[in-house]
């Protein structure tokens, strides 16, 4: 009767420490992550702002993988991008305000169009990212010095969503998506100034 008091005892501490252990994708989510702050792509989970397309293609569903590049050498116009069919599709984030005096109003709307233009040198702008990570970017928004890419990176690390996935391609894969984030940040200060 000891014996399988003991077993019972043995048997629920075992599962008690395996409900604890994270799941393989949680790990593969959790060296995305770490990867990409060691390569300063400073990670986080967001609600899933308005004008993206989330949780079930919805706009504004569910949460998104944010990733942002800060460029203190850069401003960039408040602007963002959605991605259709693997291009940036330009769209103004910032609202016109309609009780400005006649004076100002002249130089704000040559600043604001000044802004739009620099905003609209990526519109058509290809990802050039790799295929398992192409398809998951969903946009782009640009805010004082940092460039942010909203994708799912949680579907990046699932069997079912990306079943080629390895350990190996992080590395790599996040580069390829930092080195794009830098070329679009040059594309937009080159013509400048």
């Amino acid at each position: 009767m000891g014996t399988w008091i003991a077993i019972a005892i043995g048997m629920f501490v075992l599962g008690t420490i395996m409900a604890l252990k994270p799941s393989v994708v949680d790990m593969r989510l959790d060296k995305l992550r770490m990867t990409a702050r060691r390569l300063e792509l400073n990670p986080k989970v967001v609600a899933c702002p308005d004008w993206v397309r989330g949780r079930n293609n919805e706009f504004g569903k569910g949460m998104i993988g944010q990733y942002s590049l800060i460029m203190d050498d850069m401003k960039f116009p408040e602007t963002h991008y959605q991605v259709v069919d693997g291009v940036l599709k330009f769209e103004n984030a910032q609202a016109q305000g309609s009780d400005v005096n006649s004076q100002s109003s002249s130089i704000d709307e040559s600043h604001s169009t000044s802004k739009q233009r620099i905003a609209q040198r990526l519109q058509g702008e290809p990802l050039n990212l790799p295929p398992s990570m192409a398809p998951l970017v969903k946009g782009v928004y640009l805010k004082a010095n940092s460039l942010v890419v909203f994708w799912q990176d949680g579907s990046y690390v699932q069997p079912a969503t990306n079943p080629n996935f390895k350990i190996q391609q992080i590395e790599p894969e996040l580069s390829a998506l930092k080195s794009t984030m830098q070329s679009w940040a040059q594309k937009l200060v080159s013509k400048d100034g």
